[in-house]
């Protein structure tokens, strides 16, 4: 027979259930991961907050292991990466960006300096993977792929590993202990090298060596070149023949005068090489203005404080001995450099060329299903696969912005995916969370912190050696640094739900587990979720 007691009666007498508040609500917090900026923008796909949440703890063996789940070479990116997740750092609203690319930096110097390295794959899949080209992309996809289980050989054309990274990239940014380190990290896990060994014929190397899949991560080592007309006695040279010269015993003569013509980043390690040269001058050459220059503002400016000049908006028509033709330029409507019919002869004992770089493709002469269009190989954006199945292809060789944090990503993906082909399965993608922007946090709960400014060389030794320019955080830096973090849209466990909490709703869970909501007696008025520091409660429509 059905009870025909009252409903406020049915409940045990004496029991606090009896007092349950949960049904007045209209609304009720949830907890929430948002995706944070940083991560967002990162070209290697990092999961900075959660690095940078090891890191503020002191843990940083563990931030080390995090960082490198996603890419093998902090102490190599801490210096070169342009970090633009620092760009959409949230904090650069509140006072300035937190010191990312310094944190990571120090957590990859750390490691070396502790002797930290890469565990072994824990099974073997007996499958066997080409990856050609050993720069940034290719050795990104070997250490992904050896930590999948796959065996990997890794051939490269150069007789050094590095890539780009070691060939383009002066010593004053990388020094080269550091790169080789790093290098040799992945190396130890298993991975096999075969240097000096160029892949003239894709297809037939696959047969020969019984590959199972390929990943192509040729760099962009040719330079491009521009027809000026030259008399004999011009001393022209090209940008990347002359970055890739530092590595030999002999270093380049260039004379006192140097000319650079290019407006990209390697025109800027090039005239600031050649100021470490013993140049006097160092000229720039560019066609456009400062504001459409493709190099990083902050290479410009280090170049420029060393003593760089800049020639805007010029041209080069003619080069003969001792002398450069420059020919004034001006902007049109639409932005475009024009020729204004204006000369003025240059003085310059050499002109180096520094217009960009193409990728050599002969090796793919005889793979089907490829397509090529503008001097790079297509890929599916989602997987990095090529149109013959089994071949991907990453870094110089794809359409992509050329920098190394995107080869390495590009590495990453294709790593995954390759696993995902061998195995026959596709690779699930879980769907990205919401950002976490800045108007989600409660910025006045967070202290006031400067942001820590990484030491430099001094203006007289950096125009006169190829010592490292930018130095690094010590310990106690980098943990303040870290702790300058607001955790953007993700617990961090503060306890300020649990104190502002009128209900005695919220139930702590112990470190590391966050917290959870008691719907019983939560009354859905929302103080939690407008007092959450980081903007990780969102208030939902209750369910009827």
């Amino acid at each position: 027979m059905k009870d025909a007691r009252p409903f406020a009666i049915t409940l045990d007498p004496g029991s606090s259930l009896a007092n349950k508040t949960g049904s007045w609500r209209t609304e009720r917090p949830v907890y929430v991961d948002r995706l944070p900026p940083c991560n967002a923008q990162c070209p290697a796909g990092e999961d900075i907050q959660g690095w940078l949440f090891h890191a503020e703890s002191g843990a940083y063996e563990a931030a080390w292991r995090h960082l490198t789940r996603d890419n093998p070479f902090p102490a190599t990116m801490g210096r070169v990466c342009y970090h633009s997740c620092e760009g959409a750092c949230n904090r650069g609203q509140l006072d300035a960006a937190v010191g990312i690319n310094s944190v990571e930096r120090f957590l990859g110097d750390e490691a070396l300096k502790q002797g930290w390295q890469f565990a072994p794959p824990a099974d073997e899949s007996g499958k066997h993977v080409l990856v050609v080209g050993a720069g940034p992309s290719g050795m990104s996809a070997a250490y992904q792929l050896r930590r999948l289980g796959h065996r990997v050989t890794v051939l490269e054309a150069g007789p050094m590993l590095g890539g780009m990274m070691r060939f383009g990239i002066p010593k004053y940014r990388l020094p080269r202990e550091v790169l080789e380190a790093e290098l040799q990290r992945i190396v130890a896990m298993g991975v096999q090298v075969k240097l000096n060994c160029k892949v003239s014929d894709l297809a037939e190397t696959m047969r020969i060596g019984g590959y199972d899949a390929a990943f192509l991560a040729v760099g962009a080592h040719i330079a491009k070149r521009a027809f000026i007309p030259a008399k004999d006695g011009a001393h022209i040279l090209d940008a990347v023949a002359l970055l890739r010269s530092m590595e030999g015993a002999e270093r380049p003569m260039l004379g006192r005068r140097v000319v650079v013509y290019g407006g990209g980043n390697t025109a800027i390690d090039v005239a600031r090489t050649a100021k470490r040269l013993g140049a006097t001058e160092a000229i720039i050459v560019y066609r456009r203005t400062r504001a459409q220059m493709p190099a990083h503002d902050l290479e410009v400016e280090e170049a420029l404080e060393e003593g760089v000049m800049v020639k805007w908006l010029s041209t080069i028509k003619h080069a003969s001995e001792g002398a450069l033709m420059i020919e004034k330029m001006t902007l049109d409507a639409q932005g475009r450099p024009q020729p204004t019919g204006e000369f003025e002869m240059l003085e310059a004992d050499s002109l180096v060329l520094a217009l960009g770089q193409d990728v050599d493709l002969s090796l793919l002469d005889r793979v089907p299903g490829l397509a090529v269009q503008d001097g790079v190989v297509q890929v599916d954006p989602a997987t990095m696969m090529t149109g013959h199945a089994g071949i991907f292809a990453g870094g110089d060789m794809v359409p992509a912005e050329r920098n190394v944090t995107v080869a390495v990503g590009h590495g990453k993906k294709a790593a995954r995916n390759i696993d995902a082909w061998l195995r026959g399965h596709a690779l699930n993608r879980p769907p990205k969370h919401e950002p976490a922007s800045f108007e989600r946090l409660n910025p006045w709960y967070y202290s006031d912190a400067p942001k820590t400014m990484r030491p430099q060389l001094d203006l007289a030794r950096r125009s006169s050696s190829f010592d490292e320019v930018q130095g690094g955080l010590t310990a106690e830096n980098a943990l303040f640094e870290a702790r300058r973090c607001l955790s953007c849209g993700n617990c961090f466990e503060c306890d300020n739900c649990y104190g502002v909490c009128p209900d005695n709703a919220v139930i702590k869970l112990g470190p590391g587990q966050r917290f959870e909501f008691n719907y019983d007696y939560c009354k859905g008025c929302g103080m939690c979720a407008a007092e959450c520091p980081c903007g990780a409660i969102e208030m939902r429509p209750e369910q009827v």
